[in-house]
């Protein structure tokens, strides 16, 4: 289902972009059913640039700097600022939450897990995870008020997870969203009941009578009560669902074609890297004898292991840019690039830790200009990465574009 909802194509990606209807967007993203452009996995992958994106939709529509789907667009990149800026601080509680950090679970019940808590929103957007690998921005920010509000889970625990499942996970995005729902990185926290899903979902996610069909007032000061005392009043279902959540994979199914480093495929050639991030289109620039590598590094994915439907997204794309696919952890990696006469690739703030000890990494596009300070709040970056931008097209004349 995931293939046919989002093929692993630039042509995909592209048509994608063409379809977008800002308007429609604006006036209608907070809807489940809504105008969505679903190019978030497009783009976390580098099928698309931002940049690429917001040239796409202004060749067919007039865009203001200001207008909603070019601030939507601003937040993918204010996210990786934070990131740049706090660097693994982003995994932790960046403020205090509504509770000391005692107060939250380490564990995601398994009710939740496997979509039998008995509220049809929960559940319902837990299966769409699963078949899918992809939830509309309101539902992942449903879930993850209930699971941290309501049912008293660590935001990172359950951070950890959904980014697992998700075909456009991104560690910026998801983790310091899931902070900005906790209120541990925002000003206070994000709450929902059952009359907002109601306005915005279709009638198999409305849920009356359940937890959430609560006021405001009521919902705050349940998320406001220890842990012991919320479970008493909205205990989990007594015996264990059946499993239905997918496994989650620390490397790739064995019949996607990877292999082990093969020094001898590269001694004494120009090479080019291709990671998960970087599935654009190869640079126009690289010699004709340049050999293209595709890499999976094994360091990274022990940590943040994927689902097998986004582990065939990206391999499927992979395959059709480098003939060669390795898998290895970086020391094997930089021991058989060692031969090579000059290793090149895009910087990607995933694999941080061990992508400058293999290539030489040029900057990847951005669409905004480069805010210098750390800013704590969307609004303070926005209104310094669009200071003296009078039209979009300044916008995407101030663009950092890659150095290839």
């Amino acid at each position: 289902m995931l293939l046919e909802t989002f093929p692993p194509t630039r042509q995909a990606a592209l048509k994608r972009v063409s379809c977008v209807r800002p308007s429609d967007y604006a006036r209608s993203r907070n809807a489940i059913e809504g105008a969505v452009t679903g190019l978030s996995p497009y783009i976390t992958h580098g099928l698309l640039s931002l940049p690429e994106v917001l040239a796409g939709v202004i060749a067919k529509h007039s865009l203001d700097v200001q207008h909603k789907f070019v601030f939507e667009l601003g937040w993918r990149e204010y996210f990786r600022h934070v990131w740049a800026f706090r660097g693994d601080r982003i995994f932790e509680s960046l403020r205090e939450g509504l509770l000391p950090q005692a107060g939250y679970s380490a564990l995601l019940p398994a009710d939740i897990r496997q979509a039998a808590t008995g509220v049809p929103v929960i559940d319902t957007a837990v299966r769409t995870l699963y078949a899918t690998g992809y939830l509309h921005n309101h539902a992942r920010m449903w879930l993850a008020s209930y699971v941290v509000h309501v049912r008293k889970v660590h935001w990172r625990v359950a951070a950890d997870w959904l980014y697992g499942h998700l075909l456009d996970g991104d560690l910026a995005s998801n983790h310091l969203s899931w902070q900005w729902v906790a209120g541990t990185g925002s000003s206070k926290p994000y709450l929902f009941n059952a009359d907002n899903v109601a306005r915005y979902a279709p009638a198999n996610w409305h849920s009356p009578g359940s937890v959430i069909d609560q006021s405001y007032e009521a919902l705050d000061r349940l998320a406001r009560q220890p842990m012991h005392r919320a479970r008493a009043e909205h205990e989990a279902p007594a015996t264990d669902p059946a499993p239905i959540e997918p496994p989650l994979l620390a490397e790739p199914p064995p019949e996607l074609g990877w292999t082990r480093p093969d020094a001898a495929a590269v001694a004494g050639r120009e090479v080019w890297l291709v990671h998960p991030w970087n599935l654009g289109d190869l640079p126009s620039s690289l010699p004709a004898n340049t050999v293209v590598v595709g890499i999976f590094l094994t360091d990274f994915h022990r940590a943040w292991p994927w689902s097998e439907q986004r582990w065939r997204f990206v391999a499927s794309r992979m395959a059709e840019l480098a003939a060669l696919r390795w898998q290895a952890d970086a020391a094997d990696m930089a021991a058989a690039l060692k031969g090579a006469r000059q290793v090149r690739s895009v910087d990607e703030a995933h694999l941080a830790p061990w992508l400058a000890r293999l290539a030489a990494c040029e900057a990847a596009p951005k669409l905004f200009p480069a805010v210098d300070r750390r800013c704590d709040s969307f609004s303070q970056w926005w209104t310094r990465a669009s200071h003296g931008l009078t039209s979009v097209s300044d916008l995407l004349a101030a663009r950092q574009a890659p150095a290839w």
